[in-house]
């Protein structure tokens, strides 16, 4: 799939199929998207940052980070339309207010936040 727009649009009918709408309130899907957060934390559990990037390297590790990116994103997509957000448009202005927060010349190779800048 090339957007969030069709990834939205088969998830949403793999829902619906299943009558699983019934479950998806927006609290539920809040809660469920930080506990499957916490579990792509739960790689991280024990391993330094080398041990992360040998743990990538091979194909089961990285198949495990990537099947947990999914599982967030995929709950973020439904947080986002049981709120009636448009995800895109939201980064969009997210990414814009954080350009104005942290110019360049300010923050470059600094890990400051903003109001420390």
């Amino acid at each position: 799939m090339s957007s969030i727009e069709e990834l939205r649009a088969a998830l949403l009918r793999f829902r619906d199929e299943r009558d699983w709408q019934q479950f998806h309130t927006l609290r539920n899907l809040i809660v469920s998207l930080n506990l499957e957060a916490g579990e792509l934390l739960e790689l991280t559990q024990w391993r330094g940052d080398e041990e992360m990037r040998r743990f990538v390297a091979e194909p089961p590790g990285r198949e495990a980070l990537a099947d947990e990116c999914a599982d967030v994103l995929l709950y973020l997509i439904l947080v986002a339309d049981s709120a009636g957000i448009d995800l895109v448009e939201a980064a969009r202005r997210k990414l814009a207010r954080n350009a104005d927060r942290y110019p360049v010349e300010k923050c470059r190779g600094s890990s400051a936040k903003y109001d420390r800048l």
